[in-house]
């Protein structure tokens, strides 16, 4: 009876565990069910994707950096204006004939940087755009080692490296533009070549820098014209004096290229005179391209003022020119007949910052581009001297307020000593028998965005 008894009672508990089962396998093969359980898993792979594709975006955003300026101003001169002679060349561009004032974009910034951060790789573009057009500033490939990170390799368009002021960007300098010397021996800063610099990251060295670049030597906009590099290279040290809240930065440079010859005739100085040489084998001879540079940086917070800072450079070298110019120079027509001069150059500036908002700036910059000849020996006659041999000296004062992190004002008021040529000077040379009239001054606004 016993086991009867438990057999009947296990038939039983079967059945009820199989109608319970039964019960389960209606309800989970519902229609209904199946499809909201369909939906959910449908809704969570897309938000899983959603959430994919934001994370992208803000490994992208953290790598990619967007930055950029704009330098609206106006200028005016003491000058005639009536095109005897250029006014502003080194203040922006020279003024037109006629012309004593004017409105101005003088640069318009957009800068694109992207980081990778796993093999220490950097883009960099930068454009700049005003009322004359669009131009590319920047656009270069910076690699990084990843064992040491003291070493970089930079190659494409880029500042090159010579002194401070040519790589000291121009939404951070005080003054409108660079010295005269600056412009005249590395117009528009920029350079196509490649480059390598050693900063190291460990003590005591992390003060020191060495930079050395290849270059083409013709500016950026222009074509490679023969199979010489310019080589230019600077070697730099930062001393901190922490206790006495000073700091002093320094370096020497050099730069040496040539520049070729597209003519027969080549003049170079003889005394305070041009001579010619006009032998055949000149046409594609390279004539020396040689400057030596050394600037100084000298920091010092004073208490309850602010800031104060000197700065100086000083450049001597060749510069292969044309009859009228001096500048740095690129062969682009044939016929064109070469000029050597000896240079030299300085500057010297003066900021004394008050708080946070105020900066007062003094400079005075010196370019003598023909060393060989003075004043009264320009323009005599048979010396063969143009307005490409006479030396200026330019005294800039200014004052600078920041209205927030974005928003500077400039007011700065510029006024060039030109040396007073040979009084028999005739043509060109006339008006610079006296000091002529070309002080401009500049009032300027600035917006900056940041990364």
């Amino acid at each position: 009876m016993r086991i009867r008894s438990s057999f009947i009672l296990f038939l039983l508990l079967s059945g009820a565990a199989a109608a319970q089962e039964e019960a389960v396998d209606s309800i989970s093969v519902s229609p209904s069910v199946k499809e909201e359980v369909e939906q959910l898993k449908m809704h969570n792979e897309s938000v899983n994707e959603i959430l994919l594709e934001m994370k992208s975006y803000i490994d992208l955003s953290r790598k990619l950096k967007f930055s950029g300026y704009m330098q609206t101003q106006f200028q005016a001169t003491n000058g005639t204006g009536n095109g005897a002679y250029p006014i502003g060349g080194f203040s922006g561009g020279a003024f037109p004939a006629n012309v004593g004032s004017r409105f101005q974009v003088r640069r318009g910034r957009l800068k694109v940087q992207y980081e990778n951060d796993i093999t220490f790789s950097q883009y960099v573009l930068q454009v700049d755009v005003t009322q004359n057009g669009l131009g590319i500033k920047d656009a270069y490939i910076n690699l990084k080692d990843p064992w040491t990170r003291d070493w970089n390799l930079r190659m494409g368009v880029f500042d090159r490296p010579f002194g401070f002021e040519v790589a000291y960007s121009s939404n951070m300098r005080e003054t409108p533009e660079r010295s005269r010397l600056a412009q005249t021996l590395f117009p528009g800063e920029r350079e196509l070549g490649a480059m390598i610099e050693f900063q190291p990251e460990f003590e005591p060295w992390s003060n020191y820098n060495l930079k050395l670049g290849l270059f083409n030597g013709v500016l950026p906009n222009g074509n490679e014209n023969d199979s010489r590099k310019d080589l230019i290279g600077r070697a730099g040290v930062i001393v901190p004096f922490e206790e006495a809240n000073a700091a002093v930065d320094g370096g020497v440079s050099f730069y040496y290229g040539s520049v070729r010859n597209t003519s027969k005739f080549l003049s170079t100085m003889n005394g305070s005179r041009f001579t010619v040489d006009s032998a055949l084998t000149n046409n594609g001879r390279s004539s020396p391209r040689q400057y030596v540079g050394a600037d100084l940086q000298i920091i010092y917070d004073i208490p309850d003022i602010g800031g104060i800072s000197l700065r100086g450079e000083y450049i001597t070298g060749r510069q292969p020119g044309t009859a009228a110019a001096n500048t740095f120079y690129n062969p682009s027509a044939a016929g064109t007949p070469l000029y050597e001069r000896r240079f030299s150059g300085y500057y010297v500036s003066l900021l004394q910052n008050i708080g946070t908002r105020h900066q007062l700036l003094v400079r005075y910059d010196v370019l003598d581009p023909n060393t060989d000849v003075e004043g009264s020996g320009i323009g005599a006659a048979g010396s063969a001297t143009t307005v490409g041999d006479i030396a200026y000296a330019t005294i800039g004062l200014g004052y600078l307020f920041h209205l927030d992190e974005n928003v500077k004002f400039t007011l700065y008021h510029e006024m060039p000593v030109n040396e007073t040529v040979n009084a028999s000077a005739a043509g060109a040379l006339a008006p610079y028998t006296a000091d002529v009239k070309d002080d401009v001054f500049t009032f300027r606004i600035q917006y900056r965005f940041p990364y």
